[in-house]
């Protein structure tokens, strides 16, 4: 009874599914496919080197090929999305501890959820005899979305942290400068205020801290920092800063100055969006209590003509 009540389109679909997962498990079958790896060719001569006990040598090597395999298609993906050194700006912006190919591998796991969804949906819709032909695009559509939401995730998630460190700029420099103006050192005074600070800057101080204890000059540290974030406000202090070091020039005069500057751009940048603001504000008034004005306004009008005409 469920077989006669199916549509075409569902029974084709089911069809094609089955047709799909035969022809896979078949081509698997091909010794040019299913064929083993170098490595597992190799590892029963060298067993006493890679796994003595010779226990979890077939689960290790399961393991190694499927990551090879999402390395794979790691690359792939990003090569045919391509940007890597914008995705690393964005990533080092958002704080992420990870790298490229990771958050490729993360939007292609989006992509194929969005598109397994989308499969799902279709076949739902032609189980229940209510697809149409617009409806094959369901699965590419939502494959699409989910690669486009995992960027848009990383793009919110650095314009969020930045945001939040040039908010966090002005206090740090004039705290710099008053560490420095008490006699501290320029790295004493970077310790203090990582310890006694709890935002995303002060967490890049520490982290320069930690490198300058591991060896790193001060400047070649404050260097990578800029670097890392690309922030025009931090890039700008820290090349004063390492300038001003490299000189000999009064720190504590630099930091003052630079964390004015930070003040007066954090001044632009709120008046800046004060004014887009104000043009956002004009669209409902534009749109919706304009229209309704004159709606009103004419309507009796129109009203008493239809009367006087009638």
């Amino acid at each position: 009874m469920i077989v006669l009540g199916l549509t075409d389109a569902a029974l084709a679909i089911l069809v094609g599914a089955g047709f799909g997962i035969g022809a896979c498990l078949l081509l698997s079958l091909v010794p040019r496919w299913g064929a083993p790896t170098l490595t597992r060719r190799i590892a029963p001569y060298i067993r006493d080197i890679s796994d003595p006990l010779g226990v979890t040598a077939p689960v290790a090597l399961s393991r190694s090929d499927r990551r090879a395999v999402w390395r794979a298609l790691q690359a792939r993906a990003g090569a045919a999305f391509g940007g890597s050194e914008t995705i690393a700006r964005r990533i080092d912006q958002a704080g992420w501890n990870t790298d490229v190919a990771v958050f490729r591998g993360r939007q292609l796991a989006w992509a194929l959820t969005g598109l397994v969804g989308g499969g799902v949906l279709v076949v739902a819709l032609a189980v229940s005899g209510r697809a149409n032909p617009a409806a094959a695009l369901l699965a590419p559509l939502f494959c699409v979305g989910g690669a486009i939401l995992c960027d848009v995730s990383l793009t919110q998630s650095s314009k969020a942290r930045v945001a939040r460190i040039e908010e966090e700029l002005p206090t740090v420099l004039e705290f710099l400068a008053l560490c420095l103006a008490a006699g501290e050192g320029i790295l004493d005074s970077l310790r203090r205020v990582g310890d006694a600070g709890a935002g995303e800057f002060t967490a890049e101080l520490r982290a320069v801290v930690l490198a300058v204890g591991t060896g790193s000059t001060l400047g070649d540290a404050l260097t990578r920092l800029s670097r890392r974030l690309q922030i025009p406000a931090v890039t700008r202090s820290i090349d004063h800063l390492v300038a001003a070091l490299d000189r000999g020039a009064p720190l504590a005069q630099v930091l003052e100055a630079q964390a004015s500057d930070a003040r007066e751009d954090a001044k632009r940048g709120l008046i800046e969006r004060a004014g887009r603001k104000e043009i956002y504000m004009l669209v409902p008034l534009v749109f919706l209590i304009l229209p309704l004005s004159v709606l009103f306004a004419v309507f009796p009008g129109i009203f008493m003509l239809r009367l006087g005409i009638e």
